[in-house]
């Protein structure tokens, strides 16, 4: 729907990583004065160690910020902010206790390392020199002429000590990781020792079919206690939700269909008798009447609708089509123009001055910028060799480092207006100096060559909309189900809502900070967790809530409360439902095995109404006729030749095995090769599990739920 997606001019300047750092940005604090007020206070501790306001202010805006760079959403960060924010104080805990210090001449020494800038060749010479004291100037020079931007490179620079301090951290504990010749011996063994093996196997899916297994939440909650390491978990809400979405009915869209006919063939009281066929000014007739602006840009076929894509060609200007369908719309496009879309090369160099968008710690004005724009401009008209030479000056790093390159492009590239203007009025060889939003383009012409036919096509567009009466309808229907469900367990509130076929899911650990609920994704749904995390609210509480633009209603259930601790067993069901299952099979299975004290595999095959099976199994892969079983490995090399083992509760099934005979298969490699590969693997990995270490035995204190608490009462 390329045509009615209305391609936006979009920023089209690459600007470094760096560069994008030190820009001064407008952080929106809306998210956070709306959760926490914009009173300062503590948002946690880590060992004691407070996570102030501020702290978390500053890691949110630079992952808004990062956000922004990528095209993606800029909401709903502050959960990854938290983590960071934990994760951060543990690294500079660790790195201080272990004696180290970050000095000033280490930071500067080690930047050129950081991803930042490691990777922006414009901060290195052309011997591959960091260019640091020309940062450590840039720096000083927004300390006194711009203390917004220096203000955000004092907040970049904390996330890029954080980083420095886990490098050296990691690095300095790694080396002192190794791995023994004994346990290299072991493992070599291991690899190398293979088992034959007669097994019969009571497969747990099999069983399960003739032997229907129950798990109740107290089984749930055994296997958690067992286990409580791995479920430990912050506050969290289960809920029920039922969606009611105000799609437009029929009459809705036969209403539309009117609509676009009666602005296509008679006008409308805004234009009067002027329609959309005869009119002589399609711009300013969709302006006046359409659901989607004009959009003047040209369009390759496959960019064009599918229901007129195969009829521009020979359609002459003026030409209509319609009214036709496509998604939600009713549509009329007029064919306006047509022409070959010439492919140009082009470079420039962008003069940027205080201010404006690519400004960045620019000190100049508009007018300096102007004259130092149309100096250069000069220069390289009269000898286009020279264009190089002032790259230096160009406040677009990206194409900078390619020569002032920005590639081949054509009418339809989203560049700024003013820019792509230029390169269609002018041929080969031709050089300007341009003005746009960004500053001032002294823009070059290298080559251009004949392209695509593209078309200008004016779309008048209807949005199919639900009507006034459709959304009371469906209002009506959901108050309807909230009046049913009032007061009723939740398993009356789903089986309600999966009688009548409604939209219903029930996401069972939501966090307060997550932003979005799964499978729904709405506006709504950070209200939909504010609501459920209201210290008021209790089990079995119910509302409706109204999405902003659509009418749709989304009626919530509280259908439990989880406080920070242990995992709640039915928030947890579907994770762990099938291992608990598994176990209380596995137990089963092996109690009817030992009660029937059978002697050989046939007699517990014949028990099941299984067959016997054989296997090669070694214990570094311990995968026995294609499942991964690694206590079957374990009982094959540890149960005596000819003997019977114990029951075994694998992964796959419940397994009894005979050991027929061991051999040595032995693999190439030598022991200092082994040794070096292990020592190597777990350095590899110690990073991560240290991380995950430290916050597993922190003493994290979160006071975020309970400062929006206070602030919802003000």
């Amino acid at each position: 729907m390329a045509i009615l997606g209305q391609i936006r001019n979009r920023p089209w300047l690459l600007m470094g990583i760096i560069a994008v750092a030190m820009l001064a940005f407008v952080v929106n604090p809306d998210s956070l004065e709306k959760l926490f007020g914009a009173e300062p206070g503590v948002y946690g501790k880590v060992n004691g160690e407070e996570i102030s306001k501020e702290d978390f202010d500053d890691q949110l805006f630079m992952l808004q910020q990062q956000a922004q760079q990528q095209g993606q959403p800029t909401k709903g960060l502050e959960e990854q902010t938290w983590q960071m924010l934990v994760q951060s104080k543990l690294i500079k805990q660790q790195f201080e206790k272990m004696g180290l210090t970050l000095t000033e001449d280490m930071f500067w020494n080690q930047l050129q390392f950081d991803p930042m800038f490691a990777q922006n060749k414009e901060l290195f010479d052309e011997k591959g020199n960091f260019k640091v004291q020309e940062l450590k100037s840039q720096v000083e020079q927004m300390k006194g002429t711009n203390v917004e931007a220096y203000n955000n490179w004092l907040k970049t620079r904390k996330s890029i000590e954080y980083r420095m301090m886990a490098r050296q951290l990691f690095a300095n504990v790694t080396t002192g990781i190794t791995a023994s010749k004994k346990e290299a011996e072991e493992i070599m063994k291991e690899r190398d020792q293979l088992a034959d093996i007669d097994f019969v196997k009571v497969d747990y899916t099999q069983y399960a079919q003739k032997n229907p297994v129950k798990v109740t939440t107290t089984d749930l909650s055994d296997y958690i206690n067992k286990h409580a390491i791995l479920f430990k978990r912050d506050a969290s809400r289960n809920l029920g939700l039922v969606y009611f979405p105000a799609a437009p009915s029929a009459q809705d869209d036969t209403a539309s269909e009117a609509e676009i006919n009666k602005l296509f063939k008679g006008g409308s009281d805004l234009s009067g008798n002027e329609s959309f066929q005869n009119t002589k000014n399609d711009s300013m007739f969709i302006a006046l009447n359409s659901d989607l602006p004009f959009n003047p840009s040209y369009f390759s076929k496959d960019q064009l609708p599918m229901s007129i894509r195969d009829k521009v060609a020979t359609a002459s200007i003026g030409e209509t089509f319609g009214p036709y369908k496509e998604q939600n719309f009713y549509v009329v496009s007029k064919v306006l123009d047509k022409k070959a879309s010439d492919s140009t090369l082009s470079r420039h160099i962008l003069v940027s001055y205080k201010g404006n968008q690519a400004g960045g710690d620019a000190t100049r004005t508009k007018e300096q910028a102007k004259k130092l724009a149309d100096s250069i401009g000069a220069v390289v008209k009269a000898d286009p060799s020279k264009f190089t030479e002032f790259l230096k000056y160009s406040s677009d790093p990206g194409s900078a480092a390619q020569g002032g390159s920005v590639g081949w492009t054509t009418p339809a590239t989203p560049f700024v207006p003013e820019y792509l203007k230029f390169l269609a009025t002018n041929g080969k060889g031709a050089t300007a100096v341009v003005e746009t939003q960004y500053g001032y383009h002294i823009i070059n012409i290298e080559d251009k060559k004949s392209g695509a036919m593209t078309y200008k096509v004016a779309n008048l567009v209807k949005a199919i909309k639900a009507s006034d009466k459709t959304e009371n309808e469906i209002y009506t229907k959901a108050t309807k189900f909230i009046q049913q469900v009032q007061g009723k367990s939740f398993n009356d509130f789903a089986n309600i809502a999966k009688k009548d076929n409604y939209i219903f899911s029930n996401p069972t650990e939501v966090g307060r900070f997550q932003g979005q609920l799964p499978g729904l994704g709405t506006d709504k749904d950070d209200d939909i967790i504010a609501w459920s995390f209201d210290k008021k609210r209790k089990k079995g509480d119910t509302d409706i809530f109204t999405v902003d633009g659509t009418g749709d209603k989304i009626v919530a259930y509280v259908n439990g409360i989880q406080d920070a601790g242990t995992a709640d067993p039915e928030a947890v069901r579907e994770q762990i439902e099938p291992m608990v299952k598994n176990k209380l099979m596995a137990k089963q299975i092996s109690d009817k095995i030992t009660a029937a004290k059978a002697t050989n595999l046939d007699q517990i095959a014949k028990l099941f109404g299984v067959t016997k099976q054989s296997a090669q199994v070694n214990m570094l892969n311990p995968q026995v006729n294609g499942a991964m079983e690694p206590r079957v490995a374990g009982a094959a090399f540890g149960v005596a030749k000819n003997k019977l083992s114990n029951p075994v509760e694998g992964m796959t099934g419940v397994y009894v095995v005979l050991k027929k005979s061991e051999t040595t298969n032995k693999q190439p490699g030598d022991l200092k090769q082994m040794t070096e590969a292990i020592a190597g693997q777990n350095a590899q990995q110690f990073g991560q599990a240290l991380l995950k270490s430290l916050q597993d035995n922190a003493k994290i204190k979160d006071y975020r739920i309970e400062l929006y608490n206070k602030a919802s009462q003000q």
